[in-house]
């Protein structure tokens, strides 16, 4: 009888361990292990090899966990049944029962939750040769599990988030409560939009694009370089569209601070850098890999008929990430005025993303890189000055019209009625 008693506390100690090991290998930070593994800390990287296979690990521990609970509930019951007759079933049921939630799961459990880490490092080597023992039984069940979810016509494998969308929601997490400011989730997001935001969204437009015509005297070139709050400028020829080279402000200083240099004499064209063409569909990711490689600032961006759309600077993408960045020439054009009643102004060519990440909205960008064009697209035609529409949760309001373009509309949030 005593070796009985011994039996099941070696039973639950082993069911604790476990539970406990399970908790603290799902808890523990993945980042953490590896920086330890990577600095030499062998049962950090025994942890790591064992959660670079998490399905097997999980599964060989929750199997532990349930066949030393059966085997202790089993010699409890033929303990009391023997100690108590038939009434001893009873007893062993409410008395593992206890046993097995409190010394079993909460406690355990509990403990390695809040020391996530150590518990996971301290009991490495005991949890290797005991995963290496289930694991085949482990798979066994799996593949059983499976088998049953196809007969009913179930998936086999559950849809996961993707690691990004992981990632994306423990910024959010994050933010909301309160461990990470407004600033820093937006420049996280911002990094995990790269892949996803296309330049086209974010390109300056061809028609609001600073150019210089080739054929201008020198005299007059210099004078819109030096009044142009920016150092690199296309230059086209006979049209406006037909982009033949880029001139950086630099060089044409460097050009004329030669002894001896004549700006009359000065030839434009020798000075310019060939343009760098790259489609519009192009994503922010793979731009910013390209200016790092081809060690350029500015790109000009084209459509599939090679029809020039735009430019995208350097600075454009690295904004994505971390917000506006000005300096003492920029011009302010940020387009998005609060006003007192809670409505906001909004200039039709901001980016839906922009007024996004300035109000903390989520408005949809899938359809329309700006505002103006939000619009449009829902409204499903070029609204008129004075007309209002509602979708979105929102109310927007057409304050103003250039020809076909909406310049300025008023937008707040749409009462129960509105956005219904």
């Amino acid at each position: 009888m005593l070796y009985s008693f011994l039996a099941v506390g070696c039973l639950l100690l082993a069911s604790a361990v476990t539970s406990g090991i399970e908790a603290a290998m799902t808890a523990a930070a993945p980042a953490r292990l590896h920086h330890l593994a990577n600095e030499g800390n062998r049962r950090a990287r025994l942890a790591k090899r064992l959660l670079d296979d998490k399905d097997g690990l999980i599964g060989a521990l929750l199997l532990g966990t349930n066949l030393f609970n059966v085997l202790a509930t089993v010699l409890a019951a033929d303990l009391m049944i023997r100690l108590h007759g038939q009434a001893g079933i009873a007893y062993a049921a409410v008395l593992m029962t206890c046993l097995i939630v409190i010394f079993a799961a909460l406690l355990p459990k509990t403990y390695a939750l809040r020391h996530p880490e150590s518990v996971a490092l301290n009991l490495a080597r005991l949890t290797a040769p005991l995963v290496l023992l289930l694991k085949p039984f482990a798979r066994l069940v799996q593949w059983l599990v499976n088998l049953i979810l196809r007969l009913f016509g179930a998936p086999a494998q559950p849809d996961l988030w993707s690691s990004v969308e992981a990632l994306r929601g423990t910024i959010d997490l994050q933010a909301e409560q309160g461990g990470m400011e407004k600033h820093e989730r937006d420049m996280l997001g911002g990094i995990l939009d790269l892949a996803a935001v296309e330049v086209r969204e974010i390109m300056t437009h061809r028609k609001t694009m600073a150019t210089i015509d080739a054929s201008l005297p020198p005299a007059e070139i210099l004078a819109q370089v030096v009044s142009s709050p920016y150092s690199r400028l296309p230059v086209w020829r006979g049209d406006p569209d037909t982009i033949v080279g880029v001139l950086h402000a630099k060089d044409l200083l460097a050009a004329l601070a030669k002894p001896g240099a004549k700006l009359d004499a000065l030839k434009i064209g020798e000075l310019m850098q060939r343009p760098w063409f790259i489609p519009d569909t192009t994503s922010l990711r793979r731009q910013l890999v390209a200016f790092r490689q081809r060690r350029q600032h500015l790109a000009l961006v084209v459509d599939e008929y090679g029809d020039l759309e735009g430019l995208v600077t350097l600075e454009d993408v690295i904004e994505e990430i971390v917000g506006e960045i000005a300096d003492e020439r920029d011009v302010e054009t940020d387009g998005i005025e609060p006003q007192a009643d809670g409505a906001v102004l909004v200039s039709g060519w901001v980016t839906v993303r922009d007024l996004n990440r300035a109000l903390d909205w989520k408005l949809p960008d899938e359809e329309a890189a700006t505002v103006a064009g939000l619009v449009i697209h829902e409204a499903q035609r070029i609204p008129e000055v004075g007309q209002s529409f509602a979708f979105h949760g929102f109310r927007f309001d057409i304050l103003r019209r250039q020809r076909n373009q909406v310049v300025l509309l008023k937008i707040s949030p749409a009462g129960p009625a509105a956005a219904a």
